[in-house]
């Protein structure tokens, strides 16, 4: 469960997944401009976007929140400007973006009878 008013930044371009706790900080550090100890959760997602890892600081120590669809792709929300490192979303977008784009799309499609 996500505390109500964290903030949630997502990443605008694909990493390695097979980066971890220091290397996804440095990342928040210095394409993000934000400490990974901030309480915020930073979003990061493979080149497939099949998987999606989310760092943050839990108050005694960095956690690692990592997540592979079993089908489809996870649905990562577009910059502003193609010159933006990030997303900032509300905690309802990153639950559909938590669901995955399978669900996101059966919700949106009318039912044919």
């Amino acid at each position: 469960m996500i505390p109500v008013g964290v903030q949630v930044f997502v990443a605008s371009a694909p990493i390695d997944l097979r980066y971890s706790f220091d290397r996804l900080a440095g990342l928040c550090q210095d394409q993000l401009g934000y400490d990974a100890r901030s309480r915020a959760l930073f979003v990061f997602f493979g080149k497939r976007r099949t998987a999606i890892k989310v760092l943050f600081y839990d108050g005694s120590g960095m956690c690692v929140f990592y997540k592979r669809l079993d089908k489809g792709c996870f649905r990562i929300p577009e910059p502003n400007a193609p010159s933006d490192t990030y997303v900032e979303v509300d905690d309802a977008t990153f639950d559909a973006l938590l669901d995955g784009v399978e669900r996101e799309i059966e919700l949106r499609t009318p039912h044919v009878h």
